[in-house]
């Protein structure tokens, strides 16, 4: 049997989320002087909020 939904069917189903995912990376120095970093993503609803990450 024939497939009766597409690919272009499939996509018109899913909405895009209006948030905006940002990977931020933190670093802190330990007591033996090396460095260590963090990195975690924030989905953020506005780039312009990203001064706001802490």
């Amino acid at each position: 049997m024939a497939k009766t939904q597409t690919f272009a069917d499939k996509a018109k189903g899913k909405h895009k989320s209006s948030l905006v995912n940002v990977k931020v990376v933190k670093t802190y120095k330990t007591e033996n002087g090396n460095y260590k970093f963090q990195e975690k993503f924030v989905k953020l609803d506005n780039i312009s909020k990203i001064t706001e990450i802490k």
